[in-house]
């Protein structure tokens, strides 16, 4: 299949998020290049034109090709979008920088921070890439659901207008539609916090603590978004909106969530380590966990439910334990100014 000449975009990450993304790309009639760090399992997807493994039951369609080689996936592609674990995406960059030209736009829906730097996915992007065109994808979005073409929203901040509003004319159809923004970092923050928000509701609803818990969990955690977006002067409105609250709410009230299973797990009994080999799949929120504690600390700010699920994750802390360490918390008012 010829593409050479057509709008075009290579979507690295063959998991379930970017395989959803693919096939949203390839039925909007862009043609679509897939690539996976396996080589069996691209092999596989080839062979099989579905992703058996990650997103069974949905057929690829001709504008959408698997790629073996990264270098085959990114040829001819100005646009680059990245769905791989954060924990795998510098490696990832690295990679592809000698494959990228001048004109090459990146955009990721890869959610976390950084392992031991704490640092955005667009502070790595810059450091090794260097300044060119860049977004953030990012919202309330369940792979599964934008596969079945459910109606769905999500938001792509970009450094740059016409690059954030060609990555949603790609994107939009009947039953998807994307806003856009100029804030990476408070888009980026409110995608990773929540993963660790929505662990820490797994656990409350394991323990069987009631949707009360549930939602003090979910509004309270939003203020720790707000605090640590402060670090980089996120706009706070960001937080409010389907990056923030949106995909926070979600995360944490639906089993469709890998963290809010994590969380359950954890309740349960089951240690983090068996909980991730039994969900099979990265859990962006164990990592976040480790990161967040560290910037906390790093900028004295106040994030004791996100700090409770690192105690738990890292340091053997019980998870009933940690809920009524919230609960005992000394009074304060809610809002403060």
């Amino acid at each position: 299949m010829d593409i050479s000449n057509s709008t075009s975009i290579a979507v690295l990450g063959a998991g379930s998020w970017g395989t959803a993304l693919a096939l949203l790309l390839a039925g909007n009639g862009v043609h679509t290049r897939l690539w996976g760090h396996e080589p069996e399992h691209m092999q596989a997807l080839l062979r099989d034109k579905q992703n058996h493994t990650f997103l069974p039951g949905f057929d690829f369609p001709d504008t959408l090709l698997p790629c073996v080689t990264l270098q085959e996936a990114v040829a001819h592609c100005d646009d680059i979008l990245v769905v791989v674990p954060s924990y795998g995406f510098r490696d990832l960059l690295g990679s592809l920088k000698p494959l990228l030209g001048s004109g090459s736009r990146i955009a990721w829906a890869t959610k976390g921070f950084e392992a031991g730097s704490g640092k955005l996915m667009h502070e790595v992007i810059q450091e090794v890439l260097g300044d060119r065109p860049m977004a953030v994808l990012s919202g309330p979005t369940f792979a599964l659901e934008v596969a079945h073409g459910l109606p769905t929203a999500m938001t792509i901040a970009a450094n740059q207008p016409d690059f954030g509003a060609h990555l949603a004319d790609l994107l939009h159809n009947k039953t998807f539609r994307a806003y856009t923004g100029s804030d990476l970092a408070g888009v980026e923050i409110g995608g990773a916090v929540k993963n660790v928000l929505a662990i820490a509701a797994g656990a409350a609803d394991g323990l069987n603590f009631g949707a009360n818990t549930r939602a003090a969990l979910i509004t309270r955690g939003l203020h720790e978004m707000s605090r640590l977006g402060k670090v980089w002067n996120c706009d706070p409105q960001t937080f409010m909106g389907l990056a923030g609250i949106g995909d926070l709410a979600l995360t944490c009230t639906d089993d469709q969530s890998r963290n809010r299973r994590m969380g359950i797990a954890l309740a349960r009994g089951q240690s983090a380590e068996d909980a991730q080999k039994e969900i099979g799949q990265a859990i962006e929120g164990v990592g976040a966990a480790r990161e967040i504690h560290r910037l906390s600390v790093k900028h004295g700010i106040d994030m004791p439910i996100c700090e409770q699920t690192y105690q738990v994750l890292f340091e053997g802390l019980d998870p009933r334990t940690a809920v009524g360490n919230l609960l005992h918390r000394q009074k304060k008012a809610e809002i403060s100014h």
